[in-house]
Parts: structure tokens; sequence; C-alpha cells
């Protein structure tokens, strides 16, 4: 059963939340989305901070949720890439989007000294 089957959301805005929400997921969505098909090991050392653990969580969360695809490759060792679906793709636009909010927002509130952004997430 799907983690969305049999549950009640407010709005549709709220089931978006519940898909894309998180300190991690947007960051994961945003480094397959700009940089393509990415391994485990690629995306944990893109992403600084997050444990193995977690990432494993998001990713099966996105896997569940039809964002993201896991591909398995019959090797040893074993050897495992994750990338966007298409349905995972309709999501960049509004990660675009929220990026150059960011941006915007970082630049209008005078904060650019006082907001330290990592480069590359």
């Amino acid at each position: 059963m799907s983690r969305m089957e049999e549950r009640i959301f407010n709005c549709e805005k709220e089931l978006t939340l519940t898909v894309i929400g998180g300190k991690w997921k947007m960051i994961i969505l945003w480094h397959l989305g700009k940089e393509g098909t990415k391994r485990f090991g690629e995306l944990k050392t893109l992403i600084p901070g997050i444990t193995q653990r977690m990432l494993v969580n998001q990713l099966r969360e996105l896997e569940e949720d039809a964002i993201v695809h896991r591909e398995v490759y019959p090797v040893v060792p074993p050897k495992v890439e994750y990338s966007l679906t298409e349905q995972g793709q309709t999501l960049m636009p509004i990660l675009d989007s929220m990026y150059n909010w960011g941006k915007d927002y970082i630049k209008t509130q005078g904060i650019e000294k006082s907001v330290q952004i990592l480069e590359g997430t």
C-alpha cells in the first residue's frame, strides 16, 4: 500500500508538502534534477550533514511516491543508481522557483552577509 493511500489531506498543497517536504528531500531532488542520475555515495557526498540512514529513508519515500527511480544492477559489488521519474521531473520548475525566490529574498532583506548558503545545494 502506498504512503498516500487512505490518508486525508486538507488540500493539494498539503499533499505536495508531504511528498517533497522535510530537510533533505528537496536537496536530493535538486541534485538529481540538475545533475542527473547519481549513485548513493555521490548523493551522500553532495549533501553534507545527511546521515546514511536518513538518505536511505528519504530515497525510499521518494521512490515509493514515484518521484525517484532506483535502478539496481546485478553486479558485484552492488551498483544502485537513482534518477528522477517523469513525475519527479515535473517538480523541477517548482524547485527552480523556490531557488529563485530564496535568492531574491536574501537580496531584498539585505541579509547576504548574515546567511550562509553552501554552493551546489
